[in-house]
């Protein structure tokens, strides 16, 4: 099965991490991909102490508009390398959080990220997260769910809050 948890509001990680956070309790060996992000958001660190095995860009993480061509290249690389290094693993669930994203920008391999999700063994749940979903992850996600923003703090000047938004 394959869910996709999308769209510009605010809650996407967190409900991909809500999942994890289930199948671990159910013995289900689990694994998330954090593409365009450090590892460092406040679902990660308990989701590691549960034993998730968590696949993230190490340093600091640029967004892809600040980025140089050289710098998306090597981005494009690394962030390619995770989803390749995390395929090497045996899950029941593989969150790729911040897929959608990855893909719109080309900083990750479109086909190797499709394989992936439409080619995995049999019996794995697929998460995907991002804003702008592919056509072929619409038409693959068994779940699809649109979290649509209507009101944000951001809008007003206020910034992410440590322990609510990050």
């Amino acid at each position: 099965m394959i869910h996709l948890y999308y769209g510009d509001g605010k809650g996407k990680t967190t409900a991909a991490a809500g999942l994890a956070l289930r199948a671990v309790g159910r013995g289900w060996r689990t694994a998330v991909v954090q593409f365009l992000k450090d590892g460092a958001s406040g679902e990660i660190a308990p989701l590691r102490r549960l034993g998730v095995a968590v696949f993230a860009a190490e340093g600091a993480v640029k967004f892809s508009w600040e980025m140089s061509g050289r710098e998306r290249a090597e981005a494009r690389r690394g962030q390619t390398a995770l989803l390749a290094r995390a395929l090497e693993g045996e899950w029941d669930l593989l969150v790729l959080d911040e897929a959608c994203g990855a893909c719109a920008a080309g900083l990750v391999d479109e086909e190797a990220l499709r394989r992936a999700v439409l080619e995995g063994p049999e019996g794995r749940e697929v998460v995907l997260t991002g804003r702008e979903p592919a056509g072929w992850m619409l038409a693959a996600a068994d779940y699809a769910t649109e979290m649509r923003c209507e009101k944000h703090p951001f809008c007003r000047g206020i910034p992410a809050r440590r322990g609510v938004e990050f």
